[in-house]
């Protein structure tokens, strides 16, 4: 057996050199003694696999070739790495660690675990002879360890934390310093589908459009950082290495769809307590149904909305979002799963809720909270059992050791119990076991932060990655693992991996108390990442990261200049780009456009690999990790701040920027990150540029200024100008060159299309190459060959200016030179003759028209007709752009600044002819004139004859010849105001063929209606403009003009034209002006119908208001007073009377306009002097009313107005309510009608005037009871109430409207400030304690106070509760006010009430004519003060049936006590309810006689009497008290009647939480099979919510009523609520989630009730919304259903007043024809036409159904019906005809024709 033997040798190496190497011993002796000493740590089962497989060809060759002696096969290298590698397995066992794998002698992916273990001790019992117990006791050990890269395997359950979310994935921080990556297609099922379908929808689109579409699917808004989340290890591996870094980025991917990480859970072991991971399937009112991705799919979650916890608003949560939820319930059937994510339930570390039982293990899934009994603990880890079921371990990292605990074993002995969550499983383990957290963080499922309490932040805040820490102390030391390293941030720890220590050699093990990196050393450590999960920093201590400039993409900021080395040179679809190594792991691209100032063409050239280069940061893209650098030196030496956020940017800046685009108007720059700016054409240069594309080019740096820029909208214009080029002497020099101007520069720049002029002083002149000759195309390219840079250019044009860019456009024509050199350069518009001949060029040339340009930009319009003939059928009219043109003016309009122009060469010798037969005139035929022979004899100022030829209503049409036609304005006919016989119509009194004198004035023009010099004849047949005043005309100038015209002047004008607010009038045939409506006339009345009272023609006396001659302007009135039109509100007086325009109409008011500037509203209360007569709707729009101004308030610009007719027309007509303007014309009791203005929560605010309101608390809004007031009152109601309270401290006066306090004579109620000390009132217990009872006075406002026990009764009173109940009404003295702290005490002492008894009594006894003397001493029988206290308690104990006593009482103290009662208080039997009579024996007893000196009388002897027992007035009167109610509910506890009724006494006195509270004890009393009475006090609960609680107060309270109750019935309920409290909108709401529930949609009447609110309740209505339902419902209701809901629908269109009864009728007539003999559709449809159409309509369907096939019966009640209504409209033929038609009918039935 050597084989065996030497194999087991040779797995003990160590043991072969034990003399010549102490070290081996030494760790040899470790192990023994770890094996037999401490049986729970076995050495050996760490080290067996690993030196297996690592020497596996050592073995082959040792059996080969034996050496002899015993001698060992393995080198001395060998032997060291054996026993090295030894030594980390048993540090690693006593740490409880595994090691990671970076230094070679990893454990990851081994099996070593339970199953190594009985190998180890089964070779030590053989060779030791190890007892068999401990063998046992090792195969019993479990190992703990942690998770890694290496050991991670498909299907591993881990809980992470979500650290960031991209718009494709999430990233989430997993347990050991390891990081998932979740795809978006592993979340949730719901959101797969989401995304599946928008990429369906945009197939048919490109790459873009998809892309804009999944950004509907926001990751961002569905997911947040710091998120706990359960998932499910689906795949490791490689990333392709970014931008050529050294090394490949691991790559976990893992999954958190419910359907794989709540694997294993079914609906049976479901478990309250227990954590499952939920998606968000739809988003109701009330919560969230949630998936939880169970094989049983009728198993649902539900996530209430008020479980969300803190911060979650459920608003926003979208479908196919994922929560990890607790189980807080599951419903009777175990369908419906409840969940909760509040952060107190899921997370508090004091009441964790932990899984109390466990069907099978499968509910053990990473995070759930559970007990863990420790089983086994070492310093650093711990191992137990959760419920005796499952395995659990917490590693170093998780167990608390690194967080400042030293011993785990002592903090938590074995047999402990700790509380932990589980955090990672091991699927292939054996027996199951799960890995478990103790950090407070991971417990709370919440972000691990630093800081004390009160200064929690994020530990990146406090130290961010790449951040360096000069001295980082060691802490803990892990020999073969790393450094746990304190970096001065409280609460977080740091760790340094053993290969992250040094750069040199790699360190194989650590020493605790030695060496460099010994616990309390201190090292200058940089931050590399942070483990959100774990809660602590990664760091490094190598020199090369502390040294390297940048850790990650975050770290470099825009515009920063680096350093790096060319990588490589890379060519892809956009250009070739350089990547430039910048630090380890980080590589930036230099686009071909950055790679220098200018165009590379062999970029290889310059950039070779290894090379360094410097840059600059041009943008970052952390998600996408790109960085875009510059190489452009003018760029990265520029010493201006980079532009990277436009908010930083101002004004007038200036820096470089690269241009991105061109184009032909300018072009974008690109600065650094996203600034963008547009640089416009006109800014590039001071010389003029009309392309861009020609002098810019992509690429080209250009120093910008920033001329404007707008942050928030992100946009930006800059210049290339230099804001110091255009100085002083330049300015002056520009301002001095005026167009047409002839002037000399030098060529500074020459193009192919233009030149660039300087004409000294820092101008300069374009000129194109169009404007350089006269010429064709080629003669200007010729010319422009010959021109050279540098040389004069002389006699050039001035066309235009451009006074931004101080440049001016030249031109070079020899005919525009040698016009302007004549003066006869069209410059200015003024330079426009009709009729002259002038040289221009061509602007641009249209399909029927040319823009003929001169200077000053001066252009014509030459029309296609104007060409000769051989030019208008030529391409283009055979002209181009800047060629020369001769043309003629035709024709000027000197208003539109317009001119036209002509080429036709026959005109001119037609203007020619023309001109020379104006000299010469033409001859007139048959002149009315006799002296008149040509139309020379008609100059200006020529007197003639005119025969009238026809009357217009402004003008007479005359005739001077037969061949000369003339007209007469009729503003030139008559010369004083009385020569105009009728002023509506002046023109009757001429006839046609009458003769009148007249006065050439000119000549007409028909365009404009004026009259132009006689020069100007235009047409055929030209119209002289004439005039019959007897004004002699000399000149031009005598003829009326505007700019004579002065204002205050008066005029005759005659109306011509009625606008919408003007009045166009003429005061001569030249001049015309406007009236404005409101100065029509003094009478306003007139307005109203103004075409009516002032038609077109008709005279006006007027004076002129303002004048503007410049604009053309005349402004006059025809009224005799002040004009509203010239006031301001400065001018406004109070009783002002005003005509005003009606501009708007509102329900509550008329808003008027005085003029343009002063406009107000005309209140409900000023519109009339009867408050009945006050409906705006009786006004018009537009309609002209008298205003008089009550009130102006100048300050803030507001006036009062009124239209009442005793301010407008008469103060002494009639005024039925009076007008209140101020408070003071209030009085109490007076009775006023007011509207109502506000609809309060605590009554109604009635406007009285203008600036007087009165307050109608809810009390006073009636005698009756209204259980729902708010419907009743709408705002501008019109009411009537009586002033019950004026106090000046209150805000408002009171009001009520209360019948019984208006007809009657109102008491005020009594006041605080009205109480005073001694006085006497009634009174009610409101609250009873042990030391008083609290009263509150009757017919007060609340006054209440407090009664001392001490003040109850003249004796000591022990039991208040017993004397006194909450109702009681009692008579009390005030015995104290404290005004300061208002507080009153009261006395209820008999004593306090003698004197007044006594009175009573002496009144009485008058009454009844006899008197009894008092005795003062006590005879048998008589009831002493012991008796009075004692009979007292017995009438407490409410046991006064069965005493048995004689009593004697005096007559006249009882009438007293009775006398003092306000009300009917109740009493039973021996017990007074009123209290009035505690010590009534007693002064009876004590009182003195009234005369002393009669001898004293022995009272008599009566027995008690029997007091009246008055609960039965309960039935008469109802309750009136809280005791009354609960007296009523002993004996009915199930009558929500009466607890409503109980809870509305309550909310008239205010109780409103007292109102709750009944509400509650009611349905906590009432009998659970009750459902109706049930719902009605839930019903009354939502009403008392709707009106006092919050809206979520009200929701919340909505779902736990629909939980408890038909939930179908509690929404209609709530409806209606909603409804009657005019919350319309809410009800809107709560109708649409009724639509969507399936359970509610089912039936029609919730389709018909949601029309019906759309169509009528809803304000404002929404018929087509009601209509769009019912293709819903049908989709919705059983088919049998279909024709009742259509009919409902149809009859609703007839029924509601928003409602079309013609789309109603459509409805029914298909319904009749898809069913005709259904005789319930047509009684139906009939029953409709009879109340809601139309008689012809009615009539339309009794035919109809007469001709139908009917049986006998139903034939006699359709005619019988018809010849009914027939005799109700009136119509005998009609009933005749019924008959008739009965009668043919019954003919054809009995002659055989089937009718059914």
């Amino acid at each position: 057996m050597p084989g065996p033997k030497r194999k087991a040798d040779a797995e003990q190496p160590s043991s072969k050199r034990d003399k010549s190497a102490p070290d081996h011993r030494s760790a040899k002796r470790r192990r023994q003694s770890d094996a037999t000493a401490d049986a729970a740590k076995p050495p050996k089962s760490s080290i067996a696999k690993p030196e297996k497989s690592a020497q596996a060809s050592i073995f082959k060759d040792e059996e080969k070739a034996f050496p002899r002696g015993g001698a060992s096969a393995l080198t001395p290298l060998e032997h060291k790495q054996i026993q090295i590698k030894a030594t980390q397995d048993v540090l690693f066992e006593q740490s409880g660690q595994k090691r990671n794998g970076d230094d070679g002698l990893s454990d990851i992916g081994s099996d070593a675990g339970v199953e190594d273990t009985p190998k180890a001790g089964k070779k030590r019992k053989s060779k030791k002879g190890k007892k068999p117990d401990a063998a046992k006791e090792d195969e019993q050990r479990i190992k703990v360890e942690g998770i890694s890269y290496k050991k991670l395997l498909p299907g591993t359950m881990v809980l992470g934390q979500v650290v960031q979310v991209t718009t494709a994935e999430l990233v989430l921080s997993l347990p050991n310093n390891l990081t998932g990556i979740v795809p978006l297609t592993a979340i949730s099922d719901q959101l797969s589908s989401r995304v599946e379908k928008l990429l369906e929808d945009g197939v048919d689109g490109d790459a873009d459009n998809e892309d804009k579409e999944l950004e509907d699917v926001d990751l961002e808004a569905m997911f947040s950082t710091g998120q706990y989340l359960r998932c499910c290890i689906v795949s490791t591996g490689e990333d392709a290495p970014a931008h050529g870094a050294s090394k490949a980025k691991r790559r976990v991917e893992v999954s958190i769809n419910p359907n794989i990480v709540n694997r294993g859970i079914t609906k049976s072991n479901i478990t309250v307590h227990c954590m499952l991971q939920a998606s968000v399937v739809s988003n109701e009112d009330h919560g969230l149904i949630m998936d939880l991705g169970l094989d049983e799919p009728n198993v649902r979650g539900f996530l209430g909305k008020s479980e969300l916890g803190f911060g979650v608003d459920h608003a926003t949560i979208q479908e196919g979002a994922v929560f990890m939820c607790l189980v807080t319930g599951l419903n009777s059937d175990r369908r419906i799963v409840k969940l909760s994510t509040n952060q107190q339930k899921l997370g508090n570390l004091k009441r964790l809720s932990c899984v109390t039982e466990a069907p099978t293990v499968d509910v053990f899934l990473p995070g759930t909270a559970v007990d863990v009994v420790v089983a086994d603990s070492s310093p650093t880890t711990i191992t137990g059992t959760i419920m005796g079921m499952m395995n659990a371990t917490a590693d170093v990292v998780h167990s608390g050791t690194t967080q400042g605990v030293t011993d785990m074993s002592e903090k938590h002995k074995i047999g402990a119990k700790v509380k932990g969550r589980i955090i990672f499983t091991f699927p292939n383990a054996d027996p199951k076991k799960v890995g478990i957290s103790l950090l407070d963080h991971v417990l709370s499922l919440s972000p691990r932060m630093s800081g004390k309490a009160k200064d929690h932040k994020d530990p990146l805040e406090a130290l961010p990655i790449s951040s360096t820490v000069e001295e980082a102390k060691v802490t803990r030391v892990e020999p073969v693992t790393g450094l746990y390293l304190d970096l001065g941030v409280r609460g977080v720890i740091g760790f340094a991996h053993i290969s992250r220590l040094t750069d040199g050699k790699p360190i194989v093990q650590l020493e605790t108390s030695s060496g460099s990196f010994q616990v309390d050393s201190k090292h200058k450590a940089r931050v590399i990442g942070y483990s959100a999960f774990d809660g602590s920093y990664q760091v490094s201590l190598e020199q090369k990261v502390l040294d390297q400039p940048f850790l990650r993409i975050q770290d470099i900021k825009i515009g920063q200049v680096v350093k790096g080395k060319v990588q490589k040179i890379v060519h892809g679809k956009t250009g070739t780009g350089v990547l430039v190594n910048l630090a380890d792991g980080l590589t930036g691209l230099v686009p071909e456009m950055h790679m220098a100032d200018i165009h590379l063409q062999h970029p290889e050239r310059k950039f070779r690999e290894g090379a360094s280069v410097k840059g600059r940061v041009l943008s970052t893209d952390v998600e996408d990790g790109r960085i875009r650098l510059t190489l452009k030196k003018t760029l990265v030496s520029s010493d201006s701040d980079p532009w990277i956020d436009y908010s930083t940017i101002t004004e007038g800046a200036t820096g470089p920027g690269t241009i991105i685009s061109v184009k032909k108007t300018g072009a974008v720059v690109q600065f650094f990150g996203n600034v963008k700016a547009f640089l416009p054409a006109s800014e590039m240069s001071a010389a003029f540029i009309d392309d861009a594309t020609r002098y810019f080019q992509e690429g080209q740096v250009v120093n910008v200024r920033v001329i404007s820029v707008h942050a928030e909208a992100e946009r930006m214009l800059v210049s290339c100008k230099d804001p110091n080029a255009v100085g002083p002497e330049t300015d002056a020099a520009f301002q001095s060159l005026k167009t047409g101007d002839v002037v000399q520069g030098t060529v500074i720049q020459k193009s192919a299309d233009d030149i660039t002029v300087d004409l000294g002083n820092g101008i300069k002149g374009v000129l194109r190459l169009g404007q350089l000759t006269d010429g064709s195309e080629k003669k200007d390219k010729s010319t422009m060959s010959r021109v050279r840079v540098g040389g004069p250019l002389e006699d050039v044009i001035i066309l235009d200016k451009h006074y931004k860019s101080r440049t001016v456009t030249l031109s070079n024509k020899p005919s525009l030179r040698k016009a302007a050199q004549a003066r006869s350069l069209i410059a200015r518009f003024e330079d426009v003759k009709m009729g002259d001949t002038v040289h221009g060029f061509v602007r641009g040339i249209l399909s029927d028209k040319i823009f003929v340009e001169f200077a000053g930009r001066i252009a014509g319009l030459l029309f296609q007709s104007r060409l000769p003939d051989d030019m208008q059928t030529a391409p283009n009219f055979g002209l181009r752009k800047d060629q020369s043109i001769t043309v003629r003016i035709t024709h000027v309009d000197p208003n539109q600044n317009r001119f036209w122009l002509s080429m036709r060469p026959g005109e001119e010798a037609q203007a020619t002819k023309a001109a020379s037969n104006e000299g010469i005139g033409e001859a007139v035929i048959n002149a009315v004139n006799e002296n008149l022979k040509s139309t020379t004899d008609l100059a200006f100022g020529a007197t003639t004859s005119a025969r009238i030829r026809s009357i217009k209503d402004t003008q007479l049409n005359v005739q001077l010849a037969d061949n000369v036609q003339g007209r007469i304005s009729i503003a030139e006919l008559f010369d004083q105001w009385d020569d105009i016989n009728d002023k509506k119509h002046p023109l009757r009194q001429f006839k046609a063929n009458d003769t009148l004198s007249v006065t050439v004035l000119g000549m007409h023009d028909a365009r404009n209606h004026r009259f132009l010099p006689i020069t100007h004849r235009q047409g055929r047949v030209p119209i002289y403009e004439l005039t019959a005043k007897k004004k002699k005309l000399e000149s031009q100038s005598d003829v009326q003009s505007l700019a004579e015209i002065t204002p205050d002047s008066s005029f005759i004008a005659f109306i011509n034209n009625i606008a919408e607010r003007y009045v166009w009038v003429n005061i001569s045939a030249n001049v015309r002006g406007r009236i404005d409506l409101f100065d029509l006339s003094d009478d306003l009345t007139l307005l109203a119908n103004v075409e009516q009272h002032f038609p077109v023609g008709s005279a006006l006396k007027v004076r002129v208001k303002t004048i503007d001659a410049g604009a053309g302007r005349l402004d006059l009135t025809a009224t005799s007073a002040l004009s509203a039109k010239s006031l301001s509100l400065e001018d406004l007086t109070a009783g002002l009377i005003l005509p005003a325009r009606i501009t708007k109409i509102h329900e509550s008011s008329v808003v008027v306009q005085i003029n343009k500037d002063i406009a107000g509203p005309v209140y409900l209360e000023q519109l009339a002097d009867d408050y009945d007569k006050s409906k705006p709707t009786e006004f018009s729009v537009g309609e002209i009313v008298r205003v008089c101004i009550v009130e102006v308030d100048v300050s803030n610009k507001r006036i009062t107005l009124s239209a009442r007719p005793s301010r407008v027309l008469s103060s002494s007509l009639p005024v039925k309510d009076v007008e209140i303007q101020s408070r003071s014309q209030l009085k109490l009791n007076q009775v006023l009608r007011g509207f109502v203005r506000r609809v309060l929560d605590t009554g109604l605010l009635i406007r009285l005037g203008s600036s007087v309101d009165a307050f109608v608390r809810i009390a006073h809004l009636s005698d009756e009871f209204i259980k729902e007031w708010k419907p009743v009152f709408q705002i501008d109601q019109l009411v009537t109430g009586k002033i019950i309270d004026l106090k000046q401290d209150s805000k408002h006066p009171q009001m009520s409207l209360k019948k019984s306090v208006i007809e009657g004579k109102y008491v005020p109620k009594l006041q605080f400030g009205d109480v005073a000390a001694g006085q006497i009132v009634t009174a009610k217990v409101r609250h009873v304690e042990d030391y008083g009872a609290f009263l509150v006075v009757d017919d007060s406002e609340n006054v209440s106070g407090l009664c001392h026990k001490s003040e109850m009764a003249d004796k000591p009173v022990e039991d208040v509760k017993a004397l006194y109940k909450v109702g009681d009404v009692v008579k009390a003295k005030v015995l104290k006010v404290n005004s300061a702290k208002r507080k009153i005490s009261f006395g209820l002492k008999y004593s306090y009430f003698q004197d007044q008894n006594d009175e009573e009594d002496d009144d009485m006894d008058d009454v009844d004519g006899e008197a009894e003397p008092d005795n003062e001493s006590s005879g048998p029988g008589e009831i002493t003060d012991d008796e009075d206290a004692e009979m007292r308690s017995v009438h407490s104990e409410g046991i006064d049936e069965d005493v048995d006593m004689e009593d004697e009482v005096v007559e006249g103290g009882e009438l007293g006590a009775s006398k003092t009662l306000s009300g009917p208080g109740l009493s039973t039997s021996g017990f007074d309810w009123t209290g009035t009579t505690l010590d009534l024996d007693q002064t009876a007893a004590t009182a003195p006689s009234s005369d002393e000196d009669e001898p004293r009388k022995k009272k008599k002897h009566k027995k008690a009497t029997i007091k009246e027992d008055r609960t039965g007035d309960l039935d008469a009167y109802g309750p009136q008290s809280v005791a009354d109610y609960e007296r009523l509910l002993l004996g009915q506890p199930n009558s929500a009647e009466l607890w409503v009724r109980y809870m509305v006494f309550q909310r008239e006195l205010s109780e409103i939480d007292k109102a709750r509270q009944i509400a509650r004890r009611a349905l906590s009393t009432m009998n659970p099979r009750e459902e109706k009475e049930r719902l009605d006090v839930w019903t009354a609960l939502l009403h008392l919510e709707s009106d006092f609680a919050s809206d979520e107060a009200i929701e919340e309270m909505f779902r736990e009523a629909c939980q408890n109750n038909d939930s179908r019935e509690m929404h209609e309920r709530m409806i209606k609520i909603y409804i009657s409290s005019g919350k319309l909108d809410k009800a809107d709401i709560l109708y649409q989630s009724m639509t969507k529930n399936k359970a509610f949609t089912v039936t029609p009447s919730l389709w018909l009730s949601y029309a019906t609110f759309l169509m009528s309740a809803l304000q404002p209505p929404s018929p087509s919304r009601a209509r769009a339902l019912l293709p819903r419902a049908t989709q919705s209701v059983p088919e049998s259903e279909h024709r009742y809901l259509t009919t409902k629908f149809a009859a609703l269109e007839f029924k509601t007043p928003n409602g079309d009864p013609e789309r109603g009728r459509t409805i029914f007539e298909g319904l009749v024809s898809t069913w005709p003999k259904k005789g319930d559709l047509w009684d139906v449809y009939l029953s409709l036409e009879l109340s809601h159409g139309s008689e012809e309509n009615a009539r339309s369907v009794f035919e109809r159904m007469s001709k139908l096939k009917m049986k006998r019966k139903r034939a006699a009640g359709v005619f019988g019906r018809w010849k009914e209504w027939e005799e109700k409209v009136g119509n005998q033929k009609g009933v005749a005809r019924v008959g008739e038609m009965e009668r043919d009918w019954v003919e054809k039935k009995e002659g055989g024709e089937d009718a059914e």
